[in-house]
């Protein structure tokens, strides 16, 4: 095992990304990457975790930045921490820990877990003292300037499991931790001196720390107010402030040398990406107090800002379960390489409580938990990394919510009923409690539980349920009305939904197929019969329709919509679904032609473009404000969690060949290199459709990192879970 170093810098920065592999490897993917005219930055070493029969090592998992790319505003701000809670809160701010996103803060709650999210502590102002100079150590962006600039002493930023940042000053060297407690909205800030030539010869070494707190719904903006309650309650290790009604107090554990009420506001603070998004980016925030720690006693500095009252001292005990957990995470991949780590880690994220079960949040910053996100992603995030009793627990979640024969589409944040306008996400349940018990073989559960819900759903879907879903006498599935977003493309302008795909959309139909064959599966593992026979039925007059209706013989694909109309012709990656999915429609030749064209058409190095560029409509770019982003949303933006079902269906129509799976393999190479960029660890929600393929939207998105792990471990390294020793589902396949 050796590093391996790649030249080329788009990022304009050099770059230490660690990550232990095997040279040969990371040389092919190096070649493959530059291929496809993908750079990988100087200076980052890309080097897998161990082999697999080795033992992990603390830091095999290490990203890291050094002094060069710290120092850049431009590379730094553009790379993102994200540490979670399990409940839906997090931390999160650029490695600089300079905010550019009114989501950014070091303590976001979640209130009514896994919704109900506010931002308490934004932030933490932090200077140095020493000979009688002070020493900024964060970084604000206040209108036409910086200040102060922090940036400029950070020697490192590591993510080893959370993240580290490493001041340099004067030959004094702080290291500054940041991690959640599980289960609690609860974050602890941990500094300590780490090394010093001559600390012991200042009459002046100390740390003063000015908390500031927005006390805002995540999607809003403070402003410098008068019903601000400023009061203070002090205890001995212990500051408490409730500044509105309404709102949790924030408690801050702490064993500074001395506490200073201040009770000042702190204006303009500008958020560069709310700037680009067209939203207002301009917060006041207000700082309470002052906390004062004096180094020379060679003690750390630690704060615990929460929801709770905590104790300082158990600050230790905190961080230690904390990495515990991690590591938990990480051994759970079945691959054992950097990238199949990494995803496996970063599964644990999007898993979060909702009551006394569990329930995934689709992205953050800004998304909660959506019934299509949570199935799309289940199998990746829960099911090839043995999650198996949190896969059981989100499936009864959602059948809880099943009304009227339907999954609910969101929670909405302010918590509102379950909003039910979605045709995908009800049938995704379907694919997703198949992919559960391909696993587990779990039928007590699946036949107890899931089964009288799915034939509910299916009788429901027969006789027709809300916005025109209903199975025509085609045996196909019609859904829509007029100003209502059904589909995952689901953008709306305004009054204008973008892509309205009324009638009967491709991979809905996909879908209903697959329901229809996992039905008939679980009848006969049941013992229901006349339901086994009615589904068979079903299934078949539906593949009839579906391939007398959907070919595009011009195109050698499948048409996008069937709406009665004349069919919709647009290429886009809909289609792939009819192959990717365990029971097709398509015979292998229709299969491999859909493949093929959505290979030339939409496939990027990071995912599948929502629409074909030679389109009239393709939009290359997603910036703007909302208006123009949602005009771009599924015009041509790049999404990753496409690209797994593609690979599925790459490796499927090839025969499983081990050519098919090394040319799958770098498809996701790609993907690789940007867990260093963006959403650290994590994949993105979207990129642009255009080179060099910018990252955008959420920084960290379930399906993404769910679809591509999946694929991955599946896919493209043949890692299935074992047969059933019984009443193995028949998988249909290509016929």
């Amino acid at each position: 095992m050796c590093p391996v170093g790649w030249s080329g810098d788009p990022f304009g920065a050099g770059i230490q990304a660690f990550i232990w592999g095997p040279k040969i490897k990371m040389q092919s993917l190096q070649r493959y990457l530059q291929k496809r005219g993908v750079l990988i930055p100087s200076g980052i070493f890309l080097s897998s975790a161990l082999a697999a029969d080795e033992p992990r090592s603390k830091g095999a998992d290490l990203i890291r930045f050094e002094r060069e790319t710290c120092g850049n505003l431009g590379a730094a701000l553009r790379r993102e921490w994200l540490k979670t809670n399990g409940l839906g809160g997090f931390g999160s701010s650029t490695i600089i820990n300079l905010n550019t996103r009114r989501y950014h803060g070091l303590l976001v709650a979640a209130t009514k877990p896994p919704l109900g999210r506010v931002v308490l502590l934004s932030k933490l102002e932090e200077t140095l003292f020493m000979h009688g100079q002070s020493f900024g150590l964060s970084a604000n962006r206040y209108p036409g300037v910086v200040h102060p600039q922090g940036f400029r002493y950070l020697k490192q930023f590591s993510l080893d499991p959370f993240p580290v940042f490493t001041y340099e000053v004067e030959g004094i060297e702080i290291e500054k931790s940041v991690f959640m407690i599980h289960e609690e909205n609860s974050t602890v800030v941990h500094y300590e001196l780490r090394s010093s030539n001559h600390s012991g010869s200042f009459k002046d070494l100390r740390l003063d720390i000015r908390p500031l707190i927005a006390f805002r719904d995540y999607h809003s903006i403070t402003h410098e107010n008068s019903a601000i309650n400023p009061a203070l309650e002090e205890h001995p290790g212990l500051a408490a402030i409730a500044p509105y009604q309404d709102l949790p107090a924030l408690y801050t554990a702490h064993n500074a040398a001395e506490l200073l009420i201040t009770g000042e506001w702190y204006r303009n603070f500008e958020y560069d990406a709310e700037r680009e998004r067209g939203l207002d980016f301009s917060e006041d925030l207000f700082n309470p107090f002052a906390l004062r720690f004096d180094l020379r006693v060679g003690r750390p500095a630690t704060i615990i800002a929460s929801t709770e009252q905590r104790d300082v001292t158990q600050a230790a005990d905190y961080r230690r379960a904390r990495i515990t957990r991690h590591r938990r995470a990480v051994l759970s991949a079945p691959v054992r390489d950097w990238f199949g780590e990494s995803l496996a880690a970063a599964s644990e994220d999007y898993i979060v409580s909702r009551g006394d079960q569990k329930t995934v949040i689709a992205g953050y910053h800004w998304f909660g938990d959506w019934g299509r996100d949570t199935m799309i992603a289940l199998p990746g995030l829960t099911l090839p990394t043995g999650k198996y009793d949190l896969a059981r627990s989100i499936l009864r979640t959602f059948a809880k919510h099943v009304d009227q024969g339907m999954l609910p589409n969101r929670f909405p944040d302010s918590g509102e009923p379950a909003e039910y306008n979605t045709v995908d996400a009800t049938l995704w349940f379907f694919e997703a409690a198949r992919a559960f018990l391909s696993y587990t073989h779990d039928l007590d559960f699946v036949s107890k539980e899931l089964y009288p819900v799915f034939a509910d759903i299916i009788a429901w879907h027969v006789r027709g349920t809300r916005y025109g879903i209903k199975v025509e006498p085609s045996g196909l599935l019609t859904s829509g009305e007029p100003g209502v977003q059904l589909t995952w493309m689901d953008a709306k302008a305004g009054d204008c939904v973008v892509t309205p795909r009324g009638g009967k959309p491709v991979e809905i139909q996909a879908l209903w197929y697959n329901a229809l064959r996992i039905m008939e599966d679980l009848a006969g593992m049941v013992g229901d019969e006349a339901g086994e026979k009615r589904y068979h039925n079903m299934a078949a007059v539906a593949s009839v329709s579906f391939n007398r209706l959907f070919w595009n013989e011009n195109t050698g694909c499948l048409y996008d919509v069937v709406n009665g109309g004349a069919p919709v012709d647009s290429i886009r990656p809909n289609q792939v679904f009819a192959v990717s999915l365990p029971h097709s429609m398509l015979s292998i030749e229709r299969a491999k032609r859909v493949v093929e064209t959505v290979q030339e058409q939409l496939l990027t190095p990071y995912g599948l473009r929502s629409l074909a560029s030679t389109d009239p409509q393709y939009r290359g770019h997603y910036t703007g404000g909302p208006a123009e982003r949602d005009g771009a949303y599924h015009q041509g933006t790049v999404w990753p969690w496409l690209l797994g079902s593609f690979i599925t269906a790459y490796i499927k129509v090839n025969g499983g060949s081990e050519v098919s799976r090394a040319k799958a393999e770098g498809w996701v190479s790609a993907l690789q290199s940007h867990l260093t960029d963006a959403g650290l660890g994590h994949i993105s929600e979207i990129f642009d459709g255009d080179p060099p393929h910018r990252p955008r939207g959420c920084i960290a998105q379930a399906w993404s990192v769910a679809e591509i792990l999946r694929a991955y471990v599946e896919d493209v390294k043949g890692i299935h879970p074992a047969a059933q020793p019984e009443s193995q589902p028949r998988q249909t396949g290509l016929k």
